[in-house]
């Protein structure tokens, strides 16, 4: 089963250096709305396979997958709780470049397992409740024979918890980890543990084909 992880595009708070969070009527800027509309394209070879698209509840997370439901007007997007954006509490709706200088700071950036925002959530519950919905869901739309493709569309935070997961790496290394807005990230979960393909791909989605059954390829993989 595969999923692939979409960040919302460019939103009007990462325009304006916001630290958005659940603020309601946060949406795409004008080139948020321009990186929505290019998906169906950087998808089109797995277009026609997906078998679900999932998002946050959030605005900028619908408006990022309309133009793929456009695509397969088949697929009414599914809603979930659990992809949300963090719940950074007091911290919502504040600039990023006052946050800074806040002693939490330094927690988020170099022990993120002990963060938890004033008035809000940690990120270590965030990594549990984003990984158990993934996993989860990717029970449900991965198919009958395991190899259906289907989209989650989520949060920067959020999606690099489900990545440190599927990576092995302890939450307190996500911060190593890159997801820009609009970008895709891959994750193919097997039999035996998860493969990561893709992280913050930036262009066009190319999976390999056929999916990984065996394993991971000894010598490493032989392409297209």
């Amino acid at each position: 089963m595969t999923v692939i992880l979409i960040r919302h595009g460019r939103s009007t708070a990462n325009t304006s250096g916001l630290l958005a969070g659940r603020t309601p009527g946060v949406g795409l800027d004008d080139r948020g709305r321009s990186q929505a509309d290019a998906l169906p394209a950087r998808l089109a070879t797995i277009l026609s396979d997906l078998t679900a698209v999932v998002r946050s509840p959030l605005q900028r997370c619908a408006e990022t997958v309309d133009p793929l439901l456009s695509a397969r007007p088949d697929i009414t997007a599914v809603s979930e709780p659990n992809l949300e954006e963090v719940d950074y509490g007091d911290w919502s709706n504040r600039k990023i470049s006052d946050l800074v200088t806040d002693p939490l700071w330094k927690v988020v950036q170099q022990q993120p397992s002990a963060a938890v925002f004033p008035g809000g959530e940690g990120l270590l519950n965030v990594s549990r409740r984003a990984t158990a919905a993934i996993r989860d869901l990717d029970r449900v739309h991965g198919g009958a024979d395991g190899a259906g493709v289907w989209v989650a569309c989520s949060h920067g935070d959020v999606i690099k918890a489900v990545l440190a997961d599927a990576l092995g790496m302890h939450l307190d290394q996500f911060q190593r980890i890159v997801v820009d807005p609009a970008s895709i990230s891959v994750i193919h979960y097997g039999s035996a543990r998860p493969y990561v393909h893709t992280v913050n791909n930036g262009g066009v989605l190319e999976l390999p084909r056929p999916q990984l059954k065996a394993g991971a390829t000894v010598g490493g993989s032989t392409g297209h």
